[in-house]
């Protein structure tokens, strides 16, 4: 007996192992069935884990602390700078949709993963050599926020240019990557199907807690040594992440596209013949309980016009143009944009503590143990980053047995009950942020420092810590919440584009709250005022603005609540 390869050519049945240690629809590197006890699962996500977390080190080696940099080196003012660094960070959240798409419909995750970066180790050594080439003080221009100077504007253009290098590089690589990861675990075996869900807690869990200590010292050499170090650091270990992932390439496993068609093909097609057949009558179709992941009492009840693609023009059903599986991926794929829109005041939220919670935190003490001063943008790390590593692990390792005991789902409660709590979580931190404010903003005018924004204010950094570690708890039952849920409720080969569009809720939160910036400043700067966002922050409110943040937050929140009443989970399993 012989068994063809994937890519072609027979194996022997001496080469056959067991039929229980062949993971269904998966190939190793050199094309053959993958074996279960000698690839996949930890022993290949360890490498991808880790070439994740020097990923996640590279990116937030620069925008952790580029709102410095912004105001620092480049002059601009607080307003431009948060306006800037809020659409980077949304376009960085949205361009993985075209990375996910080239990858999922052409290149597959591993190239993908390759090429993006090699563009990331040059996105990243351009931004040093940008840096470089602005240290020259003889060739500055006066600043627009008035408190040093700018470089030629060439070199802010080249800046950029490199900068949005690194965006487009992260966007083919970060849900590629996490994908990859993901499937390395076998759905079908029932102890690595529990192991991909305790994947996507320990994957964020040690890009947390392994960047914290390096983060912390590149922070300090990017405000006390050299921005060029700064960023080229970045850019070496970017490098030494490619060769780690390239490393594990013999132990990966790689999904095979059981439909054979391209999948945006496939859903695409149901679309455009459900809208031709607008008129027809409405269809009654059946599912195979077994062979579906939708029960069809229910699966079957929503969006049923997507049901007439499965029509030919004597209104009989063919599926050899649609078939039941295709419509069923479409109904999928809508079935995530109520929660997909409800989750964006989460996402607007998200966006501020590298941006205006740095700059709040950088006007306040923040002298520690032994008169060491923190710096403001490594109050992240030292709250958001230690709460974030710490929680994972005893939700993974205490909370989630605890609740499969009593709820018998095997991640304890639902992917949908876990982000409706980091909803919550994120309304109540930008509600406390803003009483924070009140307070900062009370004591400059008790102590008379509201014309001196660059004196230190008598308030401790400890004020601050509430918002951050509630800002750290929602990120660990939402963020985590999220990646699960949208790269589990997508169709098998679109697992790409699924954690790309949880990443676009990110972006797209970006861009609301630089939008949100830059409106409310231009409306409350009129007729001589300082407007919320004032260069001097103890003329700005930045109180009215969490408070804004807070009422869009909590209507999202009941917006995710009614919408998850009605949702269906794709799968036939107790999640």
């Amino acid at each position: 007996m012989t068994i063809s390869k994937a890519t072609g050519g027979e194996i022997s049945e001496a080469e056959v192992p067991l039929l229980k240690d062949v993971v269904t629809g998966a190939v190793d590197f050199k094309g053959r069935p993958a074996v279960r006890s000698k690839s996949g699962c930890w022993k290949s996500a360890s490498f991808i884990i880790g070439a994740g977390v020097a990923e996640r080190l590279a990116y937030y080696g620069i925008s952790a602390n580029l709102v410095s940099y912004l105001t620092g080196p480049l002059g601009q003012s607080t307003a431009t700078a948060a306006s800037e660094l809020n659409a980077w960070f949304g376009t960085s959240s949205l361009l993985p949709i075209l990375g996910g798409f080239v990858a999922d419909s052409f290149s597959g995750r591993f190239r993908m993963i390759i090429v993006s970066s090699v563009l990331y180790i040059l996105g990243l050594s351009f931004l040093s050599l940008s840096a470089f080439l602005s240290s020259n003080p003889s060739k500055c221009k006066p600043a627009a926020n008035k408190l040093g100077c700018s470089p030629p504007d060439l070199q802010i253009v080249f800046f950029f240019f490199s900068f949005y290098l690194v965006s487009l590089a992260q966007g083919g690589l970060t849900p590629c990557l996490q994908a990859f990861g993901a499937d390395q675990f076998d759905e079908e075996d029932e102890y690595e199907c529990k192991a991909k869900s305790s994947f996507f807690n320990w994957w964020t869990c040690l890009y947390a807690g392994g960047i914290l200590v390096p983060l912390l010292i590149l922070t300090y050499i990017q405000e006390n040594v050299s921005w060029v170090l700064g960023f080229g650091i970045p850019a070496i270990v970017m490098f030494l992440a490619l060769i780690l992932f390239l490393s594990g390439s013999m132990t990966f496993r790689f999904r095979v596209n059981t439909h054979g068609k391209n999948p945006f093909m496939r859903i695409h097609r149901v679309f455009i013949k459900a809208a031709k057949n607008w008129k027809a009558a409405p269809v009654a179709i059946s599912i195979d309980k077994e062979g579906q992941g939708i029960p069809p009492q229910e699966g079957c009840a929503q969006f049923k016009f997507l049901d007439k693609a499965l029509l030919v023009p004597d209104g009989s059903i063919d599926e050899k143009i649609c078939s039941v599986t295709d419509v069923e991926d479409a109904k999928s794929l809508l079935r995530l944009a109520p929660i997909w829109f409800a989750c964006l005041g989460y996402s607007i939220i998200y966006a501020q503590p590298s941006t205006l919670f740095t700059k709040q935190a950088a006007t306040i003490d923040r002298h520690l143990i032994g008169g060491f001063e923190l710096p403001a943008a490594s109050l992240q790390q030292c709250f958001i980053t230690v709460t974030i590593t710490v929680s994972l692990v005893l939700y993974d390792r205490v909370f989630v047995p605890i609740a499969r005991a009593i709820t018998r789902k095997p991640s304890g409660i639902s992917m949908l009950q876990r982000i409706g709590t980091g909803l919550l979580l994120s309304s109540t931190s930008i509600l406390i942020a803003a009483f924070v404010e009140q307070k900062r903003l009370a004591l400059t005018r008790e102590y008379g420092l509201v014309d001196t924004p660059n004196a230190m204010i008598p308030m401790s950094v400890w004020w601050l810590a509430p918002q951050y570690v509630l800002f750290a708890f929602a990120d660990v039952f939402a963020m985590v919440g999220l990646q699960e849920f949208f790269y589990d409720q997508v169709p098998n080969e679109l697992k790409s584009i699924g954690l790309a569009m949880y990443l676009s809720i990110l972006g797209v939160g970006s861009l609301l709250s630089s939008l949100l910036v830059s409106s409310i400043q231009k409306l409350t700067s009129g007729n001589g005022q300082d407007g919320w966002f004032a260069d001097n922050l103890n003329r700005a409110h930045l109180d009215y603005f969490y408070l804004l943040l807070a009422g869009i937050s909590a209507a999202g929140f009941a917006g995710f609540v009614c919408f998850n009443r009605s949702y269906i989970y794709r799968r036939r399993i107790n999640i």
